[in-house]
């Protein structure tokens, strides 16, 4: 079980990633347009450096915007819970699991209080917590939150937003590692067809899909079906996000643990020196 938590690491990292950044619902603060907008813009800086695995430079931008956030709009406003969002996926990503914990379960309080406990701002944020407790095996605790935050996407927005395949894939992952494998193939088989149909067949958001099954069909040894699906997320990742980018790195060390389950070793160690360089690249 570890295992397949930790093989999976980074690209839990990755399928979050549309929960990152500004909140969808504000409450009315005088703020001016330059000011609105500079938080804005430091809000986007983090999603795109976080997108191209500069996790240190992001930060500076975070931690930069959290600052902003609590002087124009107070403490508890909901962009104060989004700017720590931001900073917690940060953590996460570094591995640094206690300080985003805190952070998120802080953001959950605030969007709670301001925007009440159905928004989709709570939603997003449970959905983060949800990723970080399944990275690090509370097993219970991540499928509680998975589909809470399920149930108000399904409430709130249309049955294929890209925002529900969000959930049905964190939810499929759980079941996954808990070897609930008929559970969990409906869930990214549905997440896959949402996002087929938002984003066409070439988009990162579709590589995490299909890394997904592939994953699934790898546990359940269905290696002939599992193989092509990381193949074309490898593919698909390194078109988008460029050959050197954490998550290609992340399907391939996928690939090269079913290679090594299924003998393939010369396959396995071109994938792990592939990993190791791509890696190094990123200290």
């Amino acid at each position: 079980m570890q295992k397949e938590i930790k093989s999976a690491v980074l690209l839990i990292i990755f399928s979050s990633l549309l929960c990152l950044t500004g909140c969808s619902s504000q409450k009315a603060i005088k703020v001016s347009e330059a000011q609105e907008k500079y938080w804005n813009t430091l809000s986007s800086n983090v999603v795109v450096l976080y997108k191209q695995g500069k996790y240190n430079e992001a930060f500076k931008y975070a931690d930069e915007a959290l600052k902003v956030a609590k002087h124009l709009y107070g403490k508890n406003s909901p962009k104060v819970a989004a700017s720590l969002n931001n900073i917690a996926e940060i953590y996460r990503a570094n591995g640094d699991y206690s300080k985003a914990e805190s952070l998120y379960k802080q953001a959950i309080k605030i969007d709670e209080k301001t925007l009440g406990k159905d928004s989709i701002d709570v939603a997003k944020d449970l959905n983060n917590l949800s990723v970080l407790y399944r990275a690090t095996g509370k097993l219970n605790e991540a499928e509680a939150l998975s589909k809470r935050a399920l149930s108000i996407r399904e409430k709130v927005l249309e049955k294929d937003d890209p925002e529900i395949a969000i959930s049905l894939s964190n939810l499929g992952v759980i079941y996954r590692v808990q070897g609930k494998f008929k559970d969990a193939e409906p869930l990214f088989k549905k997440a896959l067809s949402i996002r087929e149909a938002s984003f066409g067949k070439e988009h990162p958001d579709i590589a995490v899909s299909l890394n997904n099954l592939a994953e699934l069909y790898s546990a359940e040894k269905k290696y002939t079906e599992a193989e092509p699906l990381f193949k074309r997320s490898i593919s698909i990742l390194e078109k988008t996000l460029g050959k050197e980018h954490p998550n290609v790195a992340a399907v391939m060390r996928n690939l090269s643990a079913m290679y090594k389950d299924m003998g393939k070793n010369d396959l396995a160690q071109a994938l792990d020196k592939t990993v190791i360089a791509i890696l190094s690249k990123k200290q």
